[in-house]
């Protein structure tokens, strides 16, 4: 199968430069053709602009939304967008290895996101269930700082963690049809006699993504002017 790695942490020696050359090497060990999108190393443009288009809809006001439309007809993305779009295409599971910083993914990403992620290319005028990138997976693999998992839950100090997750798990892969696995989650505090369990857990995790099952988000037939309906509510996930 082929596997794309988005990677996104400016340090290769850190953890997360770990996890994701483990992934590589294991996954390539086992016949999959790996690629890497390494943000930092590429100097990955994340501001989106006038620039992201060789050519525009309209030369005079930049409507982003509408000339991504236009550039996703007429292949007219600037080079380092298409490159990108072009690995998406090519795959068939994405792997997104970042840290959490401040609650949210580095800036970076988010940046990768609005340019990659097109209107036209990912999605549009189908989204959801229905989104361009339907039959590709995707999970994410995150790091975080907080002492343990125990910080994180309804009561815990730093809420849910799968709320952190929502906006790129549910508003992004699976806006875009993905279907998406449940994250991968490594405390970066965790000591180093313990980190080799985590490890071991990913490593599991890896050899089973084309079988294991994704999150059971709601396909839009569950709503009705965007609420979800009562039919579905009870011991349904969000």
């Amino acid at each position: 199968m082929n596997i794309l790695i988005v990677y996104a942490h400016p340090e290769p020696t850190s953890l997360n430069g770990s996890l994701k050359e483990f992934a590589c090497s294991l996954l390539e060990s086992q016949g999959h053709n790996i690629r890497i999108s390494d943000l930092y190393e590429m100097n990955f443009k994340a501001i989106a602009d006038g620039n992201d288009f060789r050519e525009r809809k309209n030369p005079n006001q930049l409507n982003y939304l509408s000339e991504q439309m236009n550039a996703s007809k007429n292949k007219s993305f600037s080079q380092d967008i298409l490159l990108e779009q072009e690995k998406l295409e090519w795959a068939d599971f994405v792997i997104f290895q970042f840290p959490i910083w401040w609650t949210e993914a580095p800036a970076i990403l988010k940046g990768w996101f609005d340019r990659v992620f097109a209107y036209g290319f990912a999605y549009g005028p189908g989204a959801y269930d229905k989104g361009n990138l339907r039959g590709k997976r995707a999970m994410l693999s995150v790091t975080h700082g907080a002492p343990n998992l125990n910080n994180y839950g309804e009561y815990g100090l730093k809420g849910k963690l799968e709320e952190r997750l929502f906006n790129i798990q549910h508003e992004k892969l699976y806006f875009s049809g993905m279907d998406v696995l449940e994250p991968f989650i490594f405390p970066s505090s965790a000591p180093l006699e313990v980190r080799e369990t985590y490890f071991e857990q990913y490593k599991n995790r890896l050899l089973h993504i084309f079988e294991e099952p994704t999150i059971p988000f709601h396909p839009l037939s569950h709503y009705q002017h965007g609420q979800l309906v009562d039919e579905f509510r009870r011991d349904q996930p969000v």
